[in-house]
């Protein structure tokens, strides 16, 4: 069996690769590519591997691009640590995926689950991957100037926006915080909705990025993020219903 590892954190594709030596004896891995663009031209010049094993975040961008690129038959069995979308994604259209960290047990069933699949099952599978990756919600893609750089910054790594001061700062899930040239109302028009929500005048928030919900004084509610926020991020009594629905909402 050949595979290949599409992952751009180190230690997590050694041990991929550890794990699918224990699990499979005398497999052999291909490749382990860390960006979308490598990634690209992989597929190109690849197409006798039998499995791709992906983390949906890489280096320069979520992998779905890649699909927006070039032609992927290989079955995918993708990774990920956080992204909800994605899992929901997969759970709707049947699509593996492991969550991380991945162990033996995981790894190996869902080899097994691949070597029971017939050559028309596999060609579906490839199918239903391609409609994920083409109906996801759009990445928006922001250039923040940080320091002597400009940083392109996505989407999908912004855990929420806060403004103070007329100043916008996007705070993202690794724990970074970048100064944005924008106001919350022209990221509000630029964010996908159904990824984004306007908490209230001090803030934007990500769907994946809510933990819980606090019953709040006066009917509001306060929604307690994954990560540390600056101030308490209370949903206006107006917009409760608005909020509760956005939550639940399937796109």
């Amino acid at each position: 069996m050949r595979v290949a590892i599409i992952e751009d954190e180190t230690a997590a594709a050694q041990n991929l690769s550890a794990i699918l030596h224990k699990v499979v004896p005398g497999i052999e891995v291909v490749s382990t590519i860390d960006t979308v663009v490598d990634s690209v031209e992989f597929f190109r010049s690849n197409p006798d591997i039998d499995i791709v094993f992906m983390d949906i975040h890489l280096a320069d961008g979520a992998s779905f691009r890649i699909f927006d690129n070039v032609e992927v038959t290989t079955p995918i069995i993708f990774t990920t640590a956080y992204d909800q979308y994605a899992i929901e994604a997969f759970k709707v259209n049947s699509i593996d995926y492991l969550l991380k960290p991945l162990n033996e047990a995981d790894v190996k069933r869902a080899i097994d689950k691949w070597q029971r699949l017939t050559l028309t099952d596999r060609t579906e599978y490839a199918s239903r991957v391609k409609d994920v990756a083409q109906n996801r919600p759009t990445e928006q893609v922001f250039l923040v100037h940080f320091r002597d750089k400009i940083i392109p910054l996505q989407s999908c790594d912004i855990a929420f926006l806060h403004t103070f001061n007329e100043r916008v700062t996007a705070y993202c899930y690794n724990g970074s915080k970048y100064p944005i040239d924008l106001t919350l109302e022209a990221l509000q028009a630029k964010l996908p909705k159904e990824l984004f929500f306007r908490a209230n005048r001090q803030f934007i928030i990500s769907r994946k990025s809510v933990k819980d919900i606090s019953v709040w004084f006066g009917s509001r509610l306060c929604a307690n993020l994954t990560v540390e926020t600056p101030e308490r991020i209370i949903i206006p009594k107006a917009r409760v219903h608005e909020f509760k629905d956005w939550l639940i909402s399937a796109e």
